[in-house]
């Protein structure tokens, strides 16, 4: 018998066709009747066809299940667990599956007006829409950008509107000296040009006790910052303040000395960075320079010709309120003393080509000053290195006498001069010989407390002796102008060398000074100095009173000095009348002074000759030409004039050359009235011969015609055809 296999064709299984076979009979009694007959044989074999075809299915699993764990053995062993994928570098990774989208998408709310912009209405603000609030506000953010941006910002609106510092001006310093301490650089730069360039300029007149008391307590808290830049910075803030408001280094003296000798003892510090140290010392000698102090001026206090602060560009500006003199002499002194050891230890960079860079020569330059700028103060006003005209301080002459004086030769003038042990540059040799001229400076003015052994006096003068004659001046293009520069600030201490010198050095240091007088330009400020050393030594007052001036050696020079007076006036002309005025105010006093002296009337006498030709001269062709007496100023010509009644006897040839003078259509009636009053008055005292006298009336007498007129440029007029 066929096995029945449960499929879609049935009719394949005998038991099936027959089951079929009764089925499709048309007669449903012969139906009825076989189904019943064979019911229990349909019902046996459909039930064996059911257990079979699960008993088939229960096999057929099995088996798929054995054959599935033994692929995925097989799979096993031969595949990895986890495949790793090569990404290329560069390339961005794709996001994980499992990745959140943080995307936010937000829609605009546009409103017809804002509330922010409608309050700015009639307001000043920058160029990014700000305004002066808003700007004081972002300082104080915590991005050093902003900050800067802010300071900028406030600069911009104070450009363009400057009435609103003016009305907030205390408002923006309040809030502004806070970043005077900030953590940034760059915000503390752009705060410091923000002050320099706009508000202080803007505020230079106004109540500068309450500007410096607004700043002065951050100053100070930044001058004890840890950070070393903070506090180097603030050292250059106080050094702007000063420049506009001197008075705050009076009002603080005592805080600000401490500070700067403390800043200056931290070895470690301006050994490193010597470009911090420059900044320092830079603020140092511009607070120092304003101290009080007996600069020997180099021109007379009457003309002002020349400046007498010419080492320095700060006038001296004591305030009524200051520190006492005896803690502000107290404080310097302490400082002097750090300053030289500051000087000691860049010695070896003088002796070292390789390490003298322009970096420490500056600090060493910086550093001399200072030195030179403290001790002018301690001598201020005082007699034989005393300190009493500052103020009752107990000790600190003892002091300045012991401990200063000491220091100094011992660390500063017995090292002179600085001279390197190798062969240098004209431009280090010339800085080096600016160091040595300012230790001299130093010296000369400490020369009465120190008592320098002779060695070392014998140096400094062989210096100056030098120095005047150019034997230490190297270079050809610019000699001149390099020796003015060094000999000018020496040339205040020479009266008083030579009256106090040997007679060897007293003729060496006439020998020098000559060559320096002749030597220079007429014009130059070296020329003026010169002119003032003159009328020390010719005409001694004071503390000079002591010179013989019947030495031979002075007499010498003497008559060398007057008779570079009236060609002196000739080379300058008419083109410098301030120099020409100082030498006529000189020529001037030597007339005066020889009324009293039979051997300087002598010399006086004999410029007359030379001063032909700056009244007038007659050229070969006969032309006439008129000397620079008729183009100078009429202060110049005053004391030309003058000059002439001093003369014991006025020569015909200088009377001829004041008439033709007198004849020039440029001279004003007052000036040629002037000389007729002047030669009057001489003549009345014997100093012109009565028949050169009518000769020279007669002269102009005949030369001159009445015009119309009441005033007196009316009262003379020149002829039309020339005399």
């Amino acid at each position: 018998m066929d096995v029945c296999v449960w499929s879609p064709n049935l009719v394949e299984c005998f038991f099936c066709k027959s089951f079929l076979i009764i089925l499709l009979d048309p007669s449903p009694v012969v139906k009825m009747d076989r189904i019943s007959r064979k019911m229990p044989l349909i019902m046996s074999h459909f039930y064996f066809i059911l257990r079979r075809k699960l008993e088939l299915n229960l096999d057929g699993s099995e088996k798929s299940m054995v054959r599935s764990k033994a692929a995925s053995k097989k799979q096993k062993k031969s595949g990895i667990d986890f495949k790793k994928i090569k990404r290329k570098i560069g390339r961005k990774l794709p996001p994980p599956k499992n990745a959140t989208n943080t995307e936010i998408k937000s829609k605009a709310i546009i409103l017809p007006e804002q509330s922010v912009a409608s309050e700015k209405a009639g307001l000043a603000v920058n160029k990014k829409g700000l305004t002066l609030k808003e700007l004081l506000q972002q300082t104080s953010h915590h991005n050093a950008k902003i900050r800067k941006g802010a300071l900028v910002g406030i600069r911009d609106l104070f450009m363009k509107y400057p009435a609103e510092l003016r009305l907030h001006r205390y408002t923006v310093i309040e809030k502004l000296r806070e970043r005077i301490d900030d953590g940034d650089k760059v915000v503390r730069e752009t705060l410091y040009q923000l002050l320099k360039s706009v508000i202080f300029p803007g505020c230079k007149e106004e109540n500068q006790g309450l500007f410096i008391s607004l700043l002065m307590g951050y100053i100070f808290n930044a001058m004890i910052h840890l950070s070393i830049d903070v506090r180097m910075m603030a050292f250059k803030f106080f050094e702007l303040l000063v420049e506009y408001y001197p008075s705050s280094f009076f009002l603080h003296a005592d805080k600000i000395l401490q500070n700067y000798a403390e800043i200056l003892q931290k070895n470690q510090f301006y050994l490193q960075d010597k470009g911090k140290l420059k900044n320092a010392l830079t603020g140092l000698v511009q607070c120092l320079s304003l101290l009080p102090c007996n600069k020997r001026g180099i021109g007379s206090s009457d003309n002002n010709v020349v400046d007498d602060g010419m080492l320095h560009a700060f006038e001296p500006h004591v305030p009524t309120e200051s520190a006492g003199a005896c803690v502000i002499i107290k404080n310097l002194e302490d400082l002097v003393l750090v300053l030289l050891n500051c000087f000691q230890e860049f010695m070896p960079a003088v002796h070292d080509v390789n390490l003298l860079n322009i970096q420490i020569y500056d600090c060493i330059l910086y550093i001399v000053r200072s030195i030179h700028l403290a001790v002018q103060y301690f001598f201020y006003g005082s007699e034989n290195g005393k300190v009493e005209s500052h103020s009752p301080c107990k000790g600190s002459d003892t002091r300045l006498e012991g401990t200063i004086s000491s220091a100094l030769l011992k660390k500063l003038l017995s090292v002179f001069p600085l001279n390197p042990l190798h062969h240098i540059s004209e431009k280090d040799h010339d800085r080096l010989l600016t160091l040595n001229v300012i230790i001299t400076e130093i010296f000369l003015h400490s020369i009465k407390c120190i008592n320098p052994p002779i060695a070392i006096l014998e140096t400094f003068l062989e210096f100056i002796e030098s120095v005047m004659l150019g034997k230490i001046v190297s270079g050809t293009h610019s000699r001149k102008v390099v020796r003015e520069k060094h000999v000018l600030p020496l040339l205040p201490f020479i009266p008083e060398l030579i009256a106090q010198a040997e007679n060897t050095w007293k003729f060496r240091l006439l020998e020098a000074f000559t060559h320096a007088f002749k030597d220079c330009h007429p014009e130059s400020s070296l020329k003026l100095a010169c002119l003032h050393v003159v009328e020390e030594l010719i005409i001694p007052t004071g503390e000079l009173s002591c010179i013989d001036t019947s030495f031979p050696e002075i007499v010498e020079h003497r008559v060398a000095w007057i008779r570079e007076l009236p060609l002196l006036l000739i080379l300058l002309g008419d083109n410098y009348p301030s120099c020409s005025e100082v030498v006529l105010r000189l020529l001037l006093h030597v007339g005066q002074a020889s009324f009293l002296n039979s051997a300087l009337k002598w010399e006086y006498d004999n410029t007359q000759h030379p001063l032909q030709e700056f009244y007038h001269t007659s050229s070969a062709e006969g032309n006439k030409c008129y000397g620079p007496f008729t183009r100078l100023p009429k202060k110049c010509q005053e004391l030309s004039i003058c000059c002439l009644y001093y003369f014991s006897y006025l020569d015909p040839l200088l009377l001829k050359s004041l008439a033709s003078c007198c004849l020039c259509p440029e001279l004003q009636p007052e000036t040629v009235f002037r000389i007729i009053e002047v030669l009057h008055s001489a003549y009345k005292v014997g100093h012109i011969q009565i028949a050169d006298y009518i000769s020279f009336c007669a002269t102009l007498l005949s030369c001159f015609k009445v015009s119309a007129g009441n005033s007196p440029k009316h009262l003379f007029a020149l002829p039309q055809q020339s005399y």
